[in-house]
């Protein structure tokens, strides 16, 4: 804490700086969660999406966020008779994607976990930004009116300046 001057003690407000690149619905939780939970708490928070973390602020693709059960060893299996780990020779078979989309929504919902778009949305009213990075934008070929409402666009410069002065900068 610091005196501003007139004798009273004023803290400086925490930053928080978070680089979303992974575009799956398991993956789109994490920086969301800690971005809504950065600003209840009166951080100054923003997050930088690139690469497929385009998808979740992309206004065509949010909608349907999926999880892939093929590659990813360490999803649990749905139900208690089968062994911990779902056999990733599972997740070629037809409908497994949507299985395990449909199986993680659940268990967020019975979690009281918000969907993604709230989250976004509490991000936003809180006075969190979200970025959308220019470059990738580019390569990807999304525009800016693909965008959800109230995301800029940014470039990773003026990204990294923001991350240079956070206290707490992850890459999820």
């Amino acid at each position: 804490m610091s005196d501003n001057g007139n004798g009273a003690d004023t803290k400086k407000r925490r930053r928080l700086a978070l680089v979303a690149s992974k575009g799956s619905l398991d993956m789109a939780y994490p920086p969301l969660i800690l971005a809504s939970t950065g600003v209840a708490m009166g951080w100054e928070v923003a997050v930088f999406f690139t690469f497929y973390g385009l998808d979740i602020v992309d206004k065509r693709k949010l909608p349907a966020l999926k999880v892939a059960p093929i590659g990813n060893p360490a999803m649990p299996a749905p139900i208690a008779a089968v062994p911990l780990q779902v056999p990733n020779i599972l997740g070629v078979l037809p409908g497994s994607t949507a299985l395990a989309t449909a199986i993680m929504k659940e268990w967020f919902n019975k979690a009281n976990i918000p969907p993604i778009k709230e989250l976004i949305d509490v991000t936003q009213e809180g006075g969190g930004k979200l970025y959308a990075c220019t470059t990738t934008m580019g390569v990807m070929g999304v525009t800016p009116d693909d965008l959800i409402e109230g995301v800029d666009c940014l470039g990773a410069a003026a990204f990294l300046d923001f991350a240079a002065d956070a206290d707490v900068q992850l890459f999820i």
